[in-house]
C-alpha cells in the first residue's frame, strides 16, 4: 500500500479504478469513431440531393475517410509513443468532430472532402490506442475479455450513432445535425483527455515473462505476430467475400430487397455478439481452440447455406456472424501476448492496418474468381481458404496456451 496525503490505498482498488477508467474510455471512443465511420453512410444521400454528386463522387467522399483512417494509424502509434495516448487519442476525436464540423459547414464537393480527411485522421488514432489502452489496463486472460467487450463496443456505436442522426433528421436539416453531432466529439475528447489513465512507461523487461526458456522462445516470437497478423487477414477476407456474395445467394432462393436487408442484419448482429461471447470462450478454452472453433464453423455453415432454402438459410445468418465476427476478438485479444508492452500500439497499428487493408481488397479478387466460376462456387473457395488459417494457428500454440484470470 501506499501514503499520499495522509491517506492509505490500497493498490488493488487503484488498479481496479485504473481498469475502469480505461476500459470505459476505449470502448467509448470506439463506439463514437465507429458510429462516425458509418454516419457516412446516413449522409451520402443527402450530400448527392444538396450538391448534385455522381456515385463516383460519392464512392470518393467515403474512401476519403476510410482511406485516411487505415492509412494514418502507423503513424498515430508511433505518435503516441512520443506524446502519450491520453493526448493523441484525445486530439484524434475532437479532429473527428471537427471533420463533421467541416462537413456542416460544407459548400461543395471540395469541403466535404476536407472535412472527410480531418475525420479520417482523427478516427486514425482509435483503434491502435485505445486497444494499446485496454492490453496495458488488463492482464492475461483478462485482457482477451476486455478487449472482446472493447470490439462489441464499435458495433454499438455503428448502430447507435446513425441511428441518433436519423432521429436528428426528422426534426432539423443535415448542417445543424452534423453539427450537434460534431460538437459532441469535441466533449469527447476533453472526457478522454482527463478520464485516461496516466500509466507509466512500458519497458521490455515484461518480455523476459514469454522468453525464460530462452532464444528458441525468443525466435519463435519474433515470427508469432507475423503469423497472427495473417490469420487476421485471412479471417478479414472471409468476411468481406462472405458479404459480397451472400445477397445473390438469397436473391436466387427467391427473396426480396427488404428479405436481403433482414438477411444482412441477421449476420450483423450475431456478429455483434460473436465479438462479446467468442472472447469469453477464448479466455476459456485458449485462442487457439477458439480459432478453430469459429473458423472450422465459418466453412461449415458457408457451404451448408448454399443447398438450403431460404426459410432455413435464414435461420442459419445469425450464427454465421457469430463465427465470422467472433474470431476477431480473440486475435485481437492476442496481440498483448505476442509483443513487447512497449511496442502495443505500434503493433495494433499495424494489425488494424492489415486487417482493414484485406478487408478492403479481398472483394476485389473475390468478385473475379465469382465472375470465373460462379457464385457458389466461389463461396465454396471463400470456405475453403479461411481453413488456412487452422494450420497456421498451430503455429502460435507454445505461446498462446490458455493461462488462468489474474
Amino acid at each position: 500500500m501506499t501514503v499520499a496525503s495522509g491517506q492509505v490505498i490500497d493498490p488493488h482498488l487503484a488498479a481496479r479504478r485504473y481498469e475502469r477508467r480505461a476500459a470505459g474510455v476505449a470502448c467509448g471512443a470506439h463506439a463514437l469513431h465507429d458510429g462516425y465511420t458509418d454516419l457516412i453512410y446516413v449522409m451520402l444521400p443527402l450530400w448527392q440531393a444538396e450538391f448534385g454528386l455522381g456515385f463516383a463522387a460519392l464512392g470518393l467522399l467515403r474512401t476519403c475517410y476510410s482511406g485516411t483512417m487505415a492509412s494514418l494509424q502507423i503513424p498515430s502509434a508511433l505518435l503516441s509513443e512520443r506524446l502519450g495516448i491520453p493526448l493523441v487519442l484525445a486530439v484524434g476525436t475532437a479532429l473527428s468532430g471537427i471533420g463533421y464540423l467541416v462537413a456542416g459547414a460544407s459548400i461543395g464537393f471540395w469541403t466535404l472532402v476536407l472535412a472527410l480527411l480531418i475525420g479520417g485522421l482523427g478516427s486514425s488514432t482509435q483503434h491502435p490506442l485505445a486497444s494499446a489502452l485496454v492490453a496495458r489496463a488488463f492482464a492475461g486472460s483478462r485482457s482477451m475479455k476486455a478487449l472482446g467487450t472493447y470490439n462489441f463496443a464499435g458495433d454499438i456505436g455503428k448502430m447507435t450513432v446513425p441511428a441518433a442522426a436519423s432521429l436528428l433528421l426528422v426534426v432539423m436539416s443535415w448542417r445543424p445535425a452534423l453539427a450537434l453531432l460534431g460538437a459532441l466529439a469535441l466533449l469527447a475528447a476533453a472526457a478522454i483527455f482527463l478520464l485516461t489513465p496516466r500509466y507509466g512507461a512500458e519497458t521490455a523487461s515484461e518480455r523476459t515473462t514469454h522468453d525464460a526458456d530462452g532464444t528458441a522462445s525468443g525466435a519463435r516470437h519474433r515470427f508469432a505476430f507475423p503469423v497472427l497478423l495473417s490469420i487476421g487477414m485471412l479471417d478479414s477476407a472471409t468476411r468481406m467475400g462472405f458479404l459480397l456474395f451472400l445477397p445473390f445467394v438469397l436473391t436466387a432462393k427467391g427473396a426480396s430487397l427488404p428479405t436481403v436487408g433482414l438477411a444482412l442484419t441477421l449476420v450483423f448482429a450475431g456478429g455483434a455478439a460473436g465479438k462479446l461471447v467468442c472472447a469469453f470462450i477464448g479466455a476459456r478454452i485458449g485462442a487457439i481452440a477458439t480459432v478453430w472453433l469459429t473458423e472450422g464453423l465459418t466453412a461449415v455453415v458457408i457451404v451448408a447455406l448454399l443447398p438450403l432454402p431460404l426459410e432455413a438459410a435464414m435461420v442459419l445468418l445469425p450464427i454465421i456472424g457469430v463465427a465470422l465476427n467472433g474470431t476477431s476478438s480473440v486475435l485481437y485479444g492476442s496481440v498483448p501476448a505476442l509483443v513487447a508492452p512497449e511496442r502495443r500500439s505500434r503493433a495494433f497499428s499495424v494489425f488494424y492496418t492489415g486487417t482493414i487493408g484485406s478487408g478492403a481488397v479481398a472483394p476485389a479478387i473475390y468478385g473475379v474468381v465469382g465472375d470465373a466460376l460462379g457464385v457458389s462456387t466461389a463461396l465454396i473457395v471463400v470456405a475453403a481458404i479461411v481453413l488456412l488459417t487452422l494450420p497456421l494457428s498451430l503455429v502460435l500454440k507454445p505461446m498462446l496456451a490458455p493461462r488462468p484470470a489474474v
